[in-house]
């Protein structure tokens, strides 16, 4: 099987009349309820389960170990090998697998910006799989269709299982890259995020060779143009406060940065949706119409009508939507070079302050740690949030070595001179089980006073511990609230959990030997 290309054997496949290529989403929801895929709910959305995968399966993703890119790929337990031939045998089941079946193709892009994006091809077994995928990407124009040629590939085959024995995984769940091939294979799980993060790990791959720095954000625009950027891993508010009624919303997860500026690399946002309320999140909840997706999210048997506070399937409900749902996002999603970037932290222990100015320095160090909690539901086997260190915010999705792109955001802070802020959106006045989760207004308030720039009137003094630069007001929240010691009531314990996670960092960090003295010395202080 040569690169760009597929085998005769599957081409022949999609030449099939079973093969249903690029149906319009009114066609693909039509599909999906007449193979009893979904059913409706009152909102219009198509509403599917995934039975028992119902987040990312991490321990199950595979980069094969081709000799092209054996270098440059980080190995370890995020970057799992597998064999050329063991991907070879794989392809052939998941070929084999394919014959005389019903099929679904989605042709488009990844990338919004015309001189990076990707043209994808995604086969599917499903037809809501595939009004996923349609909603989730960059749709093409009919005439891009007619030159469209797929430069890299996902065959969703969630039917097919492996055999850990025969075909080197660790379960009956597989998700496998080939960089040479040009091709994912997804089998054993009927998670749809998968086929949207294996994208991204292509993308995050192939982007930095471009110059481009791939980023696990969401990103909006001011009416002055002024961009923002939003880390964080899933749950910890990058789609929610990235939807903002006063700016527009280039994408809500995944972005590229080149020397033209940012661009979305979907055409669709993924929402969690669990505790989704019209009051919170308006433009969420209105954006969830007919011709999304509604992922184990519970209906009321008689009305259909959603209950997003029913966790009985799982905590990881989400709504797949285009994200010209959301009034006044930007199409094509492309902006200039951002000026403030915000670090975003669920913090399980309550000790982080609620926002934080970093130096270049801290920027650096809390990029590479990437901290934040596992929310309950997002992975498999995570039922109550973990403190856990993600580099660069997003490492399950990151193929090369960290310090590729650490120091492509470095440049970038430089060159654009970007203010980068660290937020808590996670426990406040204790842990998780004791303390509360940060209030959603506050936590908008200090991320509107950091994009208009008003948080840069307060005085700032470095945490004692954590050496972030805590600011003493901010316009709309209370003052108690922004020194996290001063929300314990037992302020030893506080103490004791600051320097219990301080020593997390220390340990975590160790790992990175090559990075500067200046970098390592910014980070949390144990003793």
């Amino acid at each position: 099987m040569k690169a760009n290309a597929y085998t005769v054997e599957l081409n022949d496949i999609l030449q099939t009349e079973r093969v249903h290529r690029n149906l319009s989403v009114a066609e693909l929801v039509e599909a999906a309820l007449s193979r009893n895929e979904g059913i409706l709910a009152s909102s219009g959305a198509l509403r599917a389960t995934t039975g028992k995968y119902t987040g990312r399966s991490p321990k199950d993703k595979f980069i094969v170990d081709d000799p092209s890119v054996h270098e440059h790929v980080a190995w370890g337990p995020v970057n799992q090998p597998l064999t050329p031939e063991q991907f070879e045998r794989l392809y052939t089941k998941a070929v084999e697998y394919l014959k005389d079946r019903d099929l679904f193709v989605f042709d488009g892009f990844a990338g919004a910006d015309r001189n990076y994006r990707l043209p994808i091809r995604i086969v599917n077994e499903y037809a809501w799989h595939n009004l996923f995928v349609h909603q989730l990407f960059v749709r093409p124009t009919a005439e891009e269709l007619v030159e469209h040629q797929p430069k890299f590939t996902v065959i969703g085959v969630p039917g097919l299982k492996a055999d850990p024995k025969t075909d080197g995984t660790n379960s009956e769940t597989f998700i496998a890259l080939s960089f040479e091939k040009r091709v994912v294979l997804i089998g054993g799980t009927e998670y749809a995020g998968e086929m949207k993060k294996s994208i991204f790990s292509a993308l995050n791959y192939l982007l930095p060779f471009q110059d481009v720095f791939p980023m696990h954000c969401s990103a909006n625009v001011g009416e002055k143009g002024d961009v923002a950027l939003f880390f964080g891993l899933s749950g910890t508010g990058k789609t929610t406060l990235s939807a903002d009624p006063n700016r527009r919303l280039i994408g809500d997860d995944e972005h590229g940065w080149s020397d033209n500026g940012v661009f979305n690399f979907e055409g669709g946002c993924y929402a969690k949706c669990i505790g989704l309320s019209e009051e919170k999140e308006p433009q969420i909840w209105n954006a969830i119409k007919f011709g999304s997706v509604l992922e184990n999210v519970v209906l009321d048997p008689d009305t259909r009508v959603a209950d997003y506070d029913d966790n009985s399937l799982t905590e990881n409900t989400r709504a797949a939507y285009p994200i010209d749902n959301i009034p006044g996002a930007v199409i094509p999603g492309v902006a200039g070079h951002p000026e403030v970037i915000v670090f975003l932290t669920a913090d399980a222990f309550g000790v982080l302050p609620p926002i934080s100015k970093l130096t270049k320095e801290l920027a650096m160090y809390h990029f590479l740690s990437g901290y934040t909690s596992k929310l309950a539901g997002t992975e498999r086997g995570v039922t109550e949030p973990e403190a856990t260190f993600s580099t660069c915010f997003g490492s399950p999705f990151l193929p090369l070595r960290p310090s590729v792109y650490a120091e492509m955001l470095g440049r970038k802070i430089d060159r654009h001179n970007a203010k980068v802020y660290l937020v808590n959106t996670g426990w406040s006045g204790g842990p998780y089980g004791v303390g509360k989760r940060m209030n959603l207004s506050y936590t908008r308030a200090m991320v509107t006073a950091a994009i208009n720039g008003n948080i840069e009137q307060a005085s700032f003094t470095a945490d004692p511990i954590f050496g972030v630069l805590v600011p003493d007001r901010v316009e709309g929240v209370p003052s108690e609230v922004l020194n996290p010691r001063n929300t314990w009531t037992d302020k030893e314990a506080y103490d004791a959990k600051a320097r219990d996670l301080a020593s997390r960092f220390v340990k975590n960090f160790e790992k990175f030997a090559d990075v500067s003295g200046e970098i390592r010395q910014a980070g949390p202080k144990a003793e």
